[in-house]
């Protein structure tokens, strides 16, 4: 597909571009395909979810059965090791945030022009597949666990607890100014970092993608195998960390001590 383009630089640009709806000049305005594959992928998550409760046995557990188990299991070790609360929301969260950050991490592994190309075809000026080479995504999910973490330091602690929490540490009173300039960049960098650390991981995956199909065929596979490998250890490391400071930060916003 790259042929069919003037330059490498025309390449990059289709292949890092957004379906946009509205002017791409202001605030108002919605990258389409990303909305429409972070749904899509939710969906399929709820499916395999809901499919493997329906299918559930105590006799001989069937393959996606096992499949579910494990994953659950996993994500509940964490919860138990990391979470020193009590919470009915926090497991089924971390779960959540876990699968559908690793779906829509691994559509980065498709074969890279096959989406983009059909989108090509379809009159499409732009169609990127994987969501979380978005900061408006990233940024998205951090925020919703930011408000998370605001709420349960609100509701754990009370507006009394929290605000001297906000207020008079680590400094005591006489420092009550700089206790809350630290307090609000701490808790800013929380959803900031949890972003920009998953964004930058899959952007830069997906320009190396892009990079490598630049290259001559006959040296495309041998790199675009190795990196492929390379990055489903990175697609799920990240899943992974974004799930455990997710974790943490709730499990920071439950201790009222």
């Amino acid at each position: 597909m790259a042929a069919e383009y003037a330059n490498a630089s025309e390449y990059i640009k289709h292949h890092l571009g957004h379906l946009t709806l509205g002017d791409k000049e202001t605030f108002w305005a919605i990258h389409v395909d990303t909305m429409f594959f972070s749904i899509l992928l939710g969906a399929v998550f709820l499916f395999i979810f809901i499919r493997a409760a329906r299918r559930m046995t105590a006799g001989v557990p069937g393959g996606l059965q096992n499949f579910v188990e494990i994953l659950v299991e996993f994500v509940d070790q964490q919860v138990k090791d990391s979470f020193h609360g009590r919470s009915k929301v926090i497991a089924p969260l971390a779960l959540t945030l876990f699968v559908w950050i690793f779906l829509m991490n691994i559509v980065k592994l498709l074969p890279y022009d096959l989406l983009p190309y059909l989108g090509y075809m379809l009159g499409l000026e732009y169609l990127r597949i994987n969501p979380t080479s978005d900061v408006n995504a990233t940024l998205g999910m951090s925020i919703a666990v930011f408000f998370l973490i605001i709420f349960y330091s609100f509701y754990i602690k009370g507006v009394t607890g929290f605000s001297k929490e906000i207020f008079l540490k680590p400094f005591g009173i006489w420092f009550l100014p700089f206790n809350f300039v630290l307090k609000v960049v701490e808790e800013i960098a929380k959803p900031v970092s949890l972003a920009l650390r998953l964004f930058g991981n899959m952007y830069a995956g997906g320009l190396i993608f892009t990079l490598i199909a630049l290259l001559p065929w006959w040296i495309q596979w041998t790199l675009g195998l190795s990196w492929s490998l390379f990055k489903l250890l990175i697609i799920t490391l990240q899943a992974f960390i974004f799930m455990v400071l997710t974790i943490v930060y709730l499990s920071m916003a439950h201790e009222d001590h």
